[in-house]
């Protein structure tokens, strides 16, 4: 996997992800992050930036990029065992790069535990995701299932409450959250699929007053994920 720009280079440098190779412009300079290539001993390759820039797909790349180990996935056993977990956030079917970008930016800043997404007709970890979420990805553990409704059952199992959101719900701001909260964002385009919908135990909705009636995901999420840490 391709990794690129300035700010999660920094954080990819800084942790325990295996790098394969480091790839820079001719004309790259940040002492910071070349003294720690240096003391990672990693293998630099110089390029122009017009073969930088195409090995991105022509996306800002700051003049570095890095070639990574994929992203490893916790399994929810690992959610199972952790006792101390209050919130989690489950995203049904996103599709876009940026909005998950984004929301694993607002997760980590907040203090979520852990997010949920399906294997199946959903986005993944790429390297569009790493660049949005500018370093947080390194900071949050992300869950991949096979089958959402059956981990809403599991989570039920554990004592989570489940929110879904939707458009139909309650107020957000007159709902008082559980001390284990399960957060549940649906696709751009669709929302909550019906099946998720109706495994939710509570719907909340964000109240809208203007000509649009909907919220960009990344967006809802963030609004409704620092709603519910004012309850943890």
């Amino acid at each position: 996997m391709l990794i690129y720009g300035k700010n999660v280079v920094n954080e990819i440098l800084s942790g325990n992800n295996k790098i394969y190779k480091v790839f820079l412009d001719n004309n790259f300079k940040d002492d910071e992050i070349l003294s720690k290539i240096d003391k990672l001993n990693l293998k630099k390759f110089h390029l122009d930036k017009n073969k930088l820039d195409k090995m991105c797909g022509n996306s800002a790349n700051q003049g570095i990029v890095l070639d990574v180990e994929e992203y490893k996935y916790i399994s929810f056993e690992d959610i199972e065992k952790d006792i101390s977990s209050k919130f989690v956030v489950m995203l049904d079917s996103l599709e876009d790069s940026h909005n998950f970008g984004a929301i694993i930016r607002t997760c980590e800043c907040a203090g979520v535990d852990y997010i949920i997404i399906p294997k199946r007709r959903s986005v993944s970890v790429n390297s569009t995701v790493y660049k949005t979420s500018s370093g947080a990805l390194a900071n949050v553990k992300i869950c991949e299932v096979v089958n959402l409704t059956n981990t809403i059952k599991k989570l039920k199992s554990l004592g989570y409450w489940i929110y879904g959101s939707d458009m139909s719900g309650t107020n957000y701001s007159s709902v008082k959250y559980d001390s284990k909260t399960c957060l549940i964002i649906g696709s751009e385009g669709h929302g909550l699929k019906q099946i998720v919908y109706s495994s939710c135990d509570e719907i909340i909705s964000l109240p809208m007053k203007g000509k649009i009636n909907s919220l960009n995901a990344s967006v809802a999420c963030g609004i409704l994920v620092y709603e519910i840490m004012k309850y943890k």
